[in-house]
């Protein structure tokens, strides 16, 4: 297979700021794995780019520094010798190497992870299945626990993701969002981690519970869940994620809510009713796959709204 590099006139309209946006990222993503390439593109930018000057001052004032410091240009502090390649250092060393490099990667992916495991959704999952336990153990006849938990698990990967992108969410949006492992890429790797996160928790949860009589199974909620999770992401391409993670939790606790209203049980009792009518039989499961078939196919369509700061 022919391994792409970026050719001289590509390096040169990229210094010139008239490379096309999708060739542009092409090689901003090709040149961090590729250092013939990068050095060809920095080449082109001293070059011809306009920023050539200020560059170069950078660049003479990052070695006046270095040089202060007993640093050469090499990256190696005076009076010390290179460091041996780790394939030099043994099986031992090598094996430390790679446990060092798998742990930076680790790191990496739960930094990647986004906002949402930054902040509070992990401890609001938490706070909400613990709660649903206590209600099994301490709840009156009326309430029970599986029902309750049912109501609240579709509308928890939707708010992990209103926290995971977006400039409310992330102080680093307008960099990431620029970039070429932005946009819906990098958000569908937090929704992923969300819903790698959700799903495990709930279950466990749920596996913990009282049975119920007639209930509907422990992964009933999987599929609503996912449907209102694309429809999160669809709705967030034109407002945003927040604004759209919020319509869809409100939407959700409309259509729970509204059909109890005026009825002789408790409001949280009958709201967790009328959520096991919507989650329960084929019928319901049959339309919220054709929902999330919708939600997919309406993402895929605005993909590219994705690449550009959030305005609202």
């Amino acid at each position: 297979m022919t391994t792409w590099h970026v050719a001289d006139h590509l390096a040169r309209r990229y210094a010139a700021g008239t490379a096309p946006e999708t060739d542009a990222w092409s090689l901003e993503k090709h040149v961090e794995s590729c250092a013939p390439c990068a050095r060809r593109v920095t080449a082109a930018v001293r070059e011809r780019g306009a920023a050539a000057p200020l560059l170069d001052e950078i660049r003479a004032a990052v070695l006046a520094t270095a040089a202060a410091e007993g640093v050469p240009a090499e990256g190696v502090p005076a009076g010390r010798a290179p460091a041996a390649d780790a394939g030099d250092a043994g099986p031992r060393g090598r094996g430390a190497w790679r446990r060092v490099t798998g742990a930076r990667r680790f790191g990496r992916v739960l930094w990647a992870a986004g906002p949402a495991f930054r902040g509070g959704w992990v401890g609001a999952l938490l706070l909400v299945v613990g709660a649903a336990v206590a209600l099994a153990f301490g709840g009156g006849p009326d309430m029970q626990a599986r029902p309750v938990l049912l109501l609240l698990a579709p509308v928890l990967p939707v708010a992990g993701v209103g926290l995971s992108y977006g400039r409310y969410a992330d102080p680093m949006h307008e960099i990431i969002a620029t970039s070429p492992g932005g946009g819906l890429r990098l958000l569908l790797v937090r929704t992923a981690a969300v819903l790698g996160t959700a799903v495990p928790v709930t279950a466990l949860a749920w596996a913990v519970l009282p049975a119920s009589a007639g209930g509907p199974g422990a992964l009933s909620w999987l599929l609503p869940g996912l449907a209102l999770t694309l429809a999160a992401l669809s709705l967030g391409s034109y407002v945003g994620c927040r604004a759209g993670s919020w319509a869809v939790a409100a939407a959700w606790a409309a259509a729970v809510t509204v059909p109890g209203l005026g009825t002789s049980h408790t409001p949280l009792a009958e709201a967790a009713r009328t959520a096991t009518r919507l989650l329960s039989g084929s019928p319901a499961q049959g339309a919220w796959a054709v929902a999330a078939v919708l939600g997919a196919g309406l993402l895929a369509l605005r993909r590219r709204s994705f690449d550009h700061l959030e305005t609202s």
